[in-house]
């Protein structure tokens, strides 16, 4: 650690965000940091990989390549358009923001040689990273990484960087007509981002994700002018044919469509819509617009099969070499955190001791000899209340279970933050006497895995339910003690794991886990960044299918009231979803945020603790 390194570290990191803010002309208002993890950029804001004090040349042309992208997205980009045509499924919206983030490099980059250098060598060096030339098929490659490079190609007229070659020639042959016209297109509209942006809406539409969004902005169009025609052409039909219409508008439609159905008959069919949720049958009175049994089955949450989902241990998932490199990586990332993070799992460690510490009874009549009183026990030893008891507080044993989002959207710091939040509050608690658990939830392939080629070999029948392999995850059991599964925590670095999520199924599974616990209070809190996805669920399924599955297990979670739930969106409201909750715009909040809200659980319980006490001793304060 000589001062020449430190001097031409600092000084490198003083040249790197001058260049910033010259490329983005914004002048002193853009502020640019240089922290752990990828950059990226939030309002004026902008975030670069802190640089080591050796700092080699492939090192700084790959900072500078960050930089000039980040510089070139504060230029170049607006963020209301880009919130205004963006698409709300997961999997469309990492497309999406993949193609407006080509745009803005090659527009910025069209007449400066030295940034397009810079971005080619970045390139370059994120596909042998992320091992792209050992890709051998198509499903390997994200759907996102891969029409991000093919739009380059079109933009630029640029190759390829030769790591992803080979991987990119099998997802050519995967674009029909409609998606390369949309590719011609966004080729031709890169000055416009509003233009590019609805070309890009026409590409994620002809490859099958964004269609649902195109209909329904399709609809509400129409909606004022066929409303009308639509209802009298109903009440003008057949009773055959009107429950035929019912059926086909309620299979794909949202609950929030359906109330507005039948204005007329809004509040009968409210009333038995809410038995039928229930599973009551009521056999009387007029049911000539009800859904059909089959109907309704298809819309009960199921699993096509279960044969091939899993729960592995972290350690099954990663050779021992791999989990401790893995591992060294996340302690280079925590030494950036853990003063912060520190500080807060100690002042909840504190908290926590204060609840545990013992008090003493006085003046008793037996126990042990109390020394404050020992000169009167020698002037008279038969003077009786001269004994004290040691008497706990009441302080119920307790278990934590965290839940991490393991998806494909958590990918970079979100999951590494997450990561080292867990492992922080995992060595705190335990220091209280608190035991922790540790589980992460994602799917073993994209676009369904096993599950979906055994329902096409079953010739594709229809509602199949949920239509992909599951992966639950556990890097540390509740009894485990934290040394032992310290180096577990590292897998969830480990490039390729991070997938698709299934929340519903996963939130189930970790609350019967901890039913089956015998700590009298039982905590389980969900970290995520985003509402349920599965591609391969929701391309034959209802569109909130998943969705609707996740609110019913929080509903029955909540009403049992045997495990308390809450959860910490990331960048996501989860509010909507969970009583209890709550939502950070960025990862960096995510340790504070879950120090405080067990803080919150903790005095709860101590308030009514104290309170009991109270309310036992009141007679004697008065």
């Amino acid at each position: 650690m000589s001062k020449p390194d430190l001097t031409r570290q600092e000084e490198f990191k003083r040249a790197t965000a001058g260049a910033v803010r010259a490329i983005a002309q914004q002048g002193a208002e853009v502020q640019v940091a240089f922290q752990p993890g990828p950059a990226g950029v939030a309002g004026k804001r902008a975030r670069l990989p802190l640089p080591t004090r050796s700092l080699p040349p492939a090192e700084m042309a790959r900072l500078r390549g960050a930089a000039d992208a980040v510089a070139l997205k504060l230029r170049h980009h607006d963020e209301a358009t880009h919130a205004a045509r963006a698409p709300a499924r997961k999997e469309a919206r990492e497309v999406f923001d993949a193609l407006e983030d080509v745009r803005v490099q090659a527009v910025g980059a069209r007449h400066m040689a030295g940034v397009a250098a810079n971005l080619r060598a970045r390139l370059a060096e994120e596909c042998e990273a992320e091992g792209f030339d050992r890709m051998t098929r198509k499903d390997q490659l994200p759907l996102h990484a891969a029409l991000a490079l093919i739009a380059r190609e079109k933009i630029t007229g640029e190759p390829p960087p030769p790591a992803a070659q080979r991987v990119l020639e099998l997802w050519r042959g995967h674009l029909d007509e409609k998606a390369s016209a949309a590719m011609e297109e966004l080729a031709a509209l890169t000055d416009d981002q509003d233009a590019f942006a609805r070309a890009a809406r026409k590409l994620l539409a002809a490859m099958d994700l964004a269609e649902a969004e195109l209909e329904s902005e399709a609809e509400e169009d129409q909606e004022g002018d066929e409303g009308a025609e639509e209802a009298s052409q109903q009440d003008q039909a057949s009773p055959g044919e009107a429950q035929s219409m019912d059926q086909e508008s309620m299979q794909g439609a949202e609950p929030e469509t359906m109330e507005g159905d039948a204005a007329e008959e809004e509040a009968q069919d409210s009333e038995e819509e809410g038995a039928a949720a229930e599973g009551d049958e009521k056999p009387g009175g007029p049911q000539a617009r009800r859904e059909p049994p089959q109907v309704e089955d298809a819309s009960r949450y199921r699993a096509f099969t279960t044969q091939f989902d899993e729960v592995v241990e972290a350690e099954d998932l990663c050779d021992p070499d791999e989990l401790t490199r893995l591992r060294q990586q996340l302690d280079q990332q925590l030494q950036h955190l853990q003063g912060v993070v520190s500080k807060l799992a100690n002042r909840l460690q504190r908290r926590l001791m204060a609840q545990q510490q013992r008090a003493w009874e006085f003046d008793l009549e037996e126990g042990l000899l109390d020394v404050a009183r020992l000169a009167r026990v020698v002037a008279n030893p038969t003077h009786s209340l001269s004994y004290k008891r040691e008497r706990d507080a009441d302080f119920r044993d307790t278990v934590v279970s965290l839940l991490i989002d393991n998806s494909g959207s958590m990918r970079g710091r979100p999951i590494t933050v997450a990561a080292m939040c867990a492992d922080i509050l995992a060595r705190t608690l335990e220091r209280c006497a608190v035991k922790v658990e540790i589980l992460g939830f994602t799917t073993r392939a994209w676009k369904g895995g096993q599950s979906r080629e055994r329902w096409v070999q079953e010739g594709k029948p229809r509602n199949p339910g949920r239509l992909n392999d599951l992966r639950h995850i556990v890097y540390k059991p509740a009894d485990a003690p934290w040394r032992r599964a310290r180096r577990s925590m590292g897998l969830m670095l480990r490039e390729g794991l991070l997938k698709e999520n299934i929340d519903g199924e996963a939130l189930n599974w970790a609350y019967r886990r901890l039913l089956a616990r015998s700590e009298h209070r039982r905590i389980l809190m969900v970290i995520s960044d985003g509402a349920p996805v599965d591609d391969s669920t929701l391309s034959v399924n209802p569109g909130n299918y998943l969705e609707r599955h996740l609110r019913e297990v929080i509903k029955e979670i909540e009403t049992r009231q045997q495990v308390e739930l809450i959860a910490i969106g990331i960048g996501h409201d989860v509010t909507r979803y969970y009583r209890r909750a709550v939502t950070i715009v960025d990862a960096e909040e995510l340790g504070g945020t879950m120090m405080k809200k067990l803080a919150e659980l903790f005095d709860e319980d101590a308030a009514e603790a104290w309170h009991r006490a109270a309310a036992e001793r009141a007679p004697a304060i008065l």
